[in-house]
């Protein structure tokens, strides 16, 4: 088994993400070779795993996936490196259930038997911080909480009446903290963290980040703590067998404004034959003359609507690949980029492909976010008619006008089968994000679905 470690935060906004990605950097940075993970769907936060490590992270979900599977894709990846780090979702034991463990951290860790460092917010509290990892330590005695990281740490002092309480109360090491500096607090905006993609995080952050943490935090406890997890046994039934021949080339659309995509699920299409062409809608004066088929992930069209609409020459080659009868496949800002227009953060509309009867805005906005189960109300790339998956929604965009149930792709099972997403002709748009490991068929189906239109 390769050693592997779950940073865990007691709540949401205690400094997890900044803390996971300066735990992997300093690793890297002593020659390490680190997969990352990310438990939960989020597709921001592993953009900062990759700037750390150099590799792309990958989402373990334990509701969008069954347990066998997220064994298989941690097996899979782990086998790789010389340790795993795998950052948490919100706190330890928030999940989809409010009586259960399920889709949490805490369900994660223990699935695939690796120790959790506990990271907590000590910037307006000194010794009771004590009273909260004691809690957190007795909430489940079955999950291996094995040390703790403190955040917000305002001085020596400041640490001397937090550290030997939480040690004495609890039994458990704290292994490092980080101090209160504004200079290494992650720039966020309406959906979280800003991709790293986007170019915003410069490299002076990440050098200080991994500064403070080879100064305040013990890596080599760390290393010695992750050595105590231990392997499982997991099934193989996602990848194929056998090495498959490419037969079919899928575009997909990779760049600042699209960029939501889950590793395994461009490494199955890859598995099961598909070669994947990516290009910028941003930069990009066409889409790959040999496609077969296109994928547009989520991401922020919002925030380069003006510079998506003013790409004309693109929007011409989107509107010729479609007209030609190719399939499409589009998630979230995908379908936004597919409709007539797109109303920025300003409330200014700009064009977009006009391939679908929709409008989206920001300027309405409201946070549409959690777990869906979807029945599919037609054949499609991934999926059969009457075929039913989880995904995930997590966006601040309004539609002008809903789906009809003449165009409708989805029935959403949990919100009363309500209408959801576009089915025009060989387009298939949603807000909803599908992880093509949630079923064994989805890659499968995408990649013999395109393999008719591709060039090989």
């Amino acid at each position: 088994m390769v050693p592997a470690i779950v940073i865990a935060g007691v709540r949401s906004g205690v400094g997890k993400t900044t803390i996971a990605t300066g735990i992997m950097g300093a690793l890297a940075k002593k020659g390490f070779k680190v997969q990352p993970f990310k438990a939960g769907p989020d597709y921001i936060d592993p953009s900062y795993h990759k700037l750390a490590a150099g590799i792309p992270s990958r989402n373990l979900d334990t509701w969008l996936l069954s347990h066998p599977v997220v064994s298989e894709l941690f097996q899979k990846a782990a086998q790789n490196a010389d340790i795993s780090v795998i950052e948490g979702v919100m706190g330890v034991f928030d999940g989809h259930s409010n009586l259960g463990e399920e889709g949490s951290t805490a369900e994660l860790a223990k699935l695939i038997n690796a120790p959790v460092i506990l990271v907590a917010d000590a910037s307006k509290v000194a010794r009771s911080v004590a009273a909260e990892i004691l809690g957190y330590k007795a909430f489940d005695p079955d999950l291996k909480i094995a040390g703790v990281i403190l955040n917000g740490v305002g001085s020596p002092r400041h640490l001397d009446f937090c550290k030997p309480q939480i040690e004495q109360t609890t039994g458990l090491p704290v292994v490092g903290y980080l101090p209160r500096r504004d200079d290494l607090i992650q720039p966020e905006r309406h959906l979280g963290l800003i991709p790293t993609t986007e170019g915003t995080v410069v490299q002076e952050w990440y050098e200080a980040l991994i500064q403070q943490t080879l100064e305040t935090i013990n890596i080599e406890a760390i290393i010695e703590i992750s050595k105590t997890a231990s392997s499982t046994e997991v099934p193989a039934n996602i990848y194929p067998k056998d090495v498959q021949a490419k037969t079919a080339i899928i575009a997909i659309a990779r760049d600042e404004a699209f960029s939501f995509y889950y590793q395994d699920s461009l490494d199955l299409l890859e598995a099961w034959g598909a070669e994947l062409a990516e290009f910028s809608p941003l930069k990009d004066s066409s889409v790959p003359d040999k496609a077969g088929g296109i994928y547009i992930g989520g991401g922020f069209p919002e925030i380069f609507a003006k510079e998506l609409s003013n790409n004309k020459s693109m929007l011409r080659s989107m509107d010729h690949k479609i007209k030609s009868g190719i399939p499409v496949y589009a998630e979230c800002g995908g379908l936004m980029y597919l409709g007539q227009s797109l109303s920025d953060m300003s409330g200014i509309s700009y064009p977009m492909v006009q391939a679908l009867p929709l409008s989206s805005s920001m300027k309405d906005q409201r946070l549409h976010l959690g777990y869906r189960q979807v029945e599919s109300r037609c054949d499609s790339p991934i999926m059969t008619a009457g075929q039913t998956v989880k995904g995930h929604e997590f966006h601040w965009s309004v539609l002008e006008t809903g789906p009809h149930p003449d165009n409708s792709l989805y029935n959403v099972i949990d919100q009363d089968n309500q209408l959801e997403g576009f089915h025009i002709n060989n387009i298939w748009a949603s807000y909803i994000h599908i992880h093509l490991a949630s079923d064994p068929s989805l890659a499968k189906r995408f990649v013999e679905i395109c393999a008719d239109k591709s060039i090989i």
